[in-house]
């Protein structure tokens, strides 16, 4: 029995008639009544009472009829979600972040993915740099946003946004007054930084913009996410250099200055396996340089 078989049936039990079956299904009467016959045979009862004048379902061929047209409804449900799965529009989509990624391009592309995949679930994870490089190797993470470069060759990742870098100061820290801060004026300040293994391409950045300046920074404190840092720069626990978007944090007691030097922009990268299949996958790559262009 093949598919065609159920199809042929189904519409001569819509029509009820052999010529008009035929017409609808672009074949001649002789071959569709041998089909007909064929699957008769094959499922061991008459689908139809013939004779000259009209086409009847027997009862068996009504009740086969109910169940055939579910199967098709099933089997065109089944081609849909196929369909939409190989164009990325359904299914899973798990994405990790840096905590910085939150305050720049992380909410412009969630807005832009969930209004243009609506089907695709997205389950979100705020995960350092080198834990994303972690999840992405062993599989639990498909997509990640974080702070380049990156080594491994079994991923690729393109920036997708730069920014520069600030000063950030307590709300009584004399340099305040100042209109931008020169970072020699920095030396002596005890600054707030994250341990290097969690970015080391920002880390190293910052570092060499201190010695460049003549001194190498005293980092009085470490912490994990940048607003566990910018907290503790409004404790006046120290000064930060960070990332400029920072500002949209809106965190009291801090006050963020431009540098007197010229610094390099420091970038957001998204990164996925190398070897990546999935249709979802591409779909949010596809949408994250759409964003990038329009920024």
């Amino acid at each position: 029995m093949e598919l065609r078989h159920l199809r042929y049936f189904v519409i001569l039990a819509e029509e009820l008639h052999f010529g008009r079956a035929a017409e609808r299904l672009h074949i001649a009467q002789p071959p569709l009544s041998q089909q007909i016959r064929q699957l008769e045979g094959e499922l061991g009862f008459e689908l139809f009472h013939r004779t000259k004048r009209n086409v009847q379902l027997t009862q068996a061929g009504q009740v086969f009829l109910g169940e055939v047209q579910q199967i098709m409804r099933q089997l065109q449900q089944a081609i849909q979600v196929g369909q939409q799965t190989s164009r990325g529009e359904i299914g899973q989509l798990v994405v990790g972040f840096v905590s910085s990624a939150a305050y720049n391009i992380l909410p412009t592309i969630l807005r832009k993915f969930r209004s243009l995949v609506p089907g695709v679930s997205l389950e979100l994870h705020e995960l350092t740099t080198d834990q994303q490089l972690e999840w992405l190797r062993e599989g639990r993470m498909d997509v990640g946003l974080l702070r380049p470069p990156v080594e491994e060759n079994r991923f690729t990742w393109e920036i997708i946004f730069e920014e520069s870098l600030m000063v950030a100061l307590p709300e009584a820290h004399l340099l305040t007054n100042q209109s931008d801060v020169c970072l020699t004026s920095l030396a002596t300040e005890p600054f707030i930084l994250f341990p290097r293994i969690l970015a080391p391409g920002l880390h190293d950045l910052i570092i060499s913009l201190c010695q460049q300046a003549g001194f190498s920074p005293n980092v009085a404190q470490e912490a994990i996410q940048m607003q566990t840092i910018i907290s503790l720069v409004a404790g006046d626990m120290g000064v930060a250099i960070v990332p400029a978007s920072l500002q949209n944090l809106q965190r009291t007691g801090v006050v963020y200055k431009t540098v007197q030097e010229s610094t390099p922009k420091v970038g957001m990268a998204m990164i996925w396996r190398k070897n990546e299949t999935s249709p979802i996958v591409q779909r949010f790559v596809e949408i994250v340089r759409q964003v990038d262009r329009q920024c």
